[in-house]
């Protein structure tokens, strides 16, 4: 199972040099709820465009998103426009896109090493963003440790947002665009999770509204808990078909989180 999940992701970062990449399945409109999420370029140093990711500014300078996403740390732009389907200019330049540098969690070992991936990564931009309203904060220390063990936490209700496929039964469009899902807690102490990673579901249903869920190009979005608080950034998937399970790689962990603060402060 290690060496599939391994596979997946790879399989993600191939298909983003080349070809459409996949995101929030039967995701709705964004409508302007949450206009400091943003598409993330990744650059080879000579400026060729490698694959693409969601990233979640968390101070004017600062976006997060997931490790596999940043390990070139090499340059790389974000688009905040919540459609960037039409910007001609795409993947170099237009839009509402600010340029930086990418930096990756030294946990990030350059593969999905089970359960602890150090699956983290920042941009930091050259210049500061402005206009997006109120920013979303990294969640406390240990966030997610009191649902480990709640009864009911399936129940639990977290909010996924990224570009790329709406998807509605039969046709799949990849597009990129801004799109928001829900998704439930499944699990946080399986051999999978263990402390690390968020399990949710991933299970879309007909895409009329309602649940949700992730797929690839979605990866390093931020899964938000409560008032726009980050728990954690998409992570992987275990089949080709993102059906069933998806995981995030938690951000409330006490050294991950003090590692993406640093470069806020």
């Amino acid at each position: 199972m290690f060496r599939k999940v391994l596979l997946l992701v790879v399989m993600a970062v191939v298909m983003g040099a080349a070809l459409p990449v996949l995101a929030v399945k039967y995701g709705q409109p964004d409508n302007g709820e949450h206009p400091y999420v943003g598409l993330i370029v990744f650059y080879t140093e000579d400026g060729a465009p490698q694959w693409r990711c969601t990233g979640t500014l968390i101070s004017p300078t600062v976006v997060v998103t997931a490790g596999h996403c940043t390990e070139l740390n090499g340059p790389a732009r974000i688009w905040f426009d919540e459609n960037v389907q039409a910007i001609a200019e795409y993947p170099f330049s237009g839009g509402d896109s600010y340029t930086g540098r990418a930096y990756t969690y030294p946990g990030w070992q350059g593969g999905l090493f089970l359960p602890d991936t150090g699956d983290a990564g920042v941009v930091v931009l050259d210049e500061p963003v402005t206009g997006v309203g109120d920013l979303p904060t990294l969640a406390p220390a240990g966030y997610l440790d009191n649902l480990a063990t709640q009864r009911g936490k399936k129940d639990t209700t977290f909010e996924v947002v990224g570009y790329g496929l709406q998807s509605v039964k039969p046709v799949e469009s990849t597009i990129r665009v801004r799109l928001k899902a829900n998704v439930h807690l499944v699990n946080l102490r399986s051999s999978l999770t263990d402390g690390y990673n968020l399990h949710t579901s991933n299970n879309p249903g007909q895409g009329n509204g309602g649940p949700g869920g992730t797929c690839f190009g979605d990866s390093g979005g931020a899964i938000f808990a409560g008032d726009h608080q980050i728990v954690a950034v998409n992570s992987f998937v275990l089949n080709a078909n993102c059906a069933g399970a998806s995981f995030g790689y938690r951000l409330d962990r006490p050294e991950v989180r003090d590692w993406v603060l640093s470069f806020v402060s």
